[in-house]
């Protein structure tokens, strides 16, 4: 025996309400879209220049190399700065000299940390670099840290 609502024939189907479950999943998948779209590319470049970095007249490399990464007086003499989203660590071993190196140790590839004492220090297994060639100063590491290529010009530094 089939039964129809009133106003329906027993031809026409019954819709039904979406179960939880589709509901769930539903906001689930909306919820994603969003926080994908959130973590998209923009053009503010805010995140990943350090504060009051500006660019020179003429284009965003100005002819000089790719994005600034710190300014000259931002690395200190005899000492260093790691840049850990460009994985590389910039180095001042002499007073207007400026070095780069990549910021993985070449034992185990663990970042290295800090720069004092004249070396880039790993602290995986104490790895350390010098600062003026990255050559090993000690530790298990058996290679030097490999170059990266920076230019300098008007008080700034940037990745090649």
């Amino acid at each position: 025996m089939t039964t129809s609502l009133p106003g329906t024939t027993a031809s026409e189907e019954t819709v039904s309400a979406p179960c939880r479950r589709t509901v769930m999943a539903t906001i689930g998948a909306a919820g994603i879209a969003a926080a994908l779209t959130a973590c998209g590319s923009s053009d503010d470049k805010s995140s990943s220049e350090p504060a009051g970095a500006q660019e020179p007249e003429g284009g965003e490399d100005g002819g000089a190399g790719g994005a600034v990464l710190a300014k000259t007086s931002d690395i200190p003499v005899g000492g260093g700065k790691i840049f850990k989203d460009e994985q590389i660590v910039v180095t001042q071993p002499t007073k207007g000299e400026f070095k780069a190196f990549s910021n993985r140790c070449t034992h185990k590839q663990c970042p290295v940390t800090s720069v004092e004492g004249g070396t880039v220090n790993c602290p995986c297994h104490g790895s350390k670099f010098d600062i003026a060639d990255g050559s090993v100063r000690g530790g298990p590491a058996p290679k030097p840290l490999p170059a990266a290529e920076i230019t300098v010009a008007g008080g700034s530094i940037r990745l090649v």
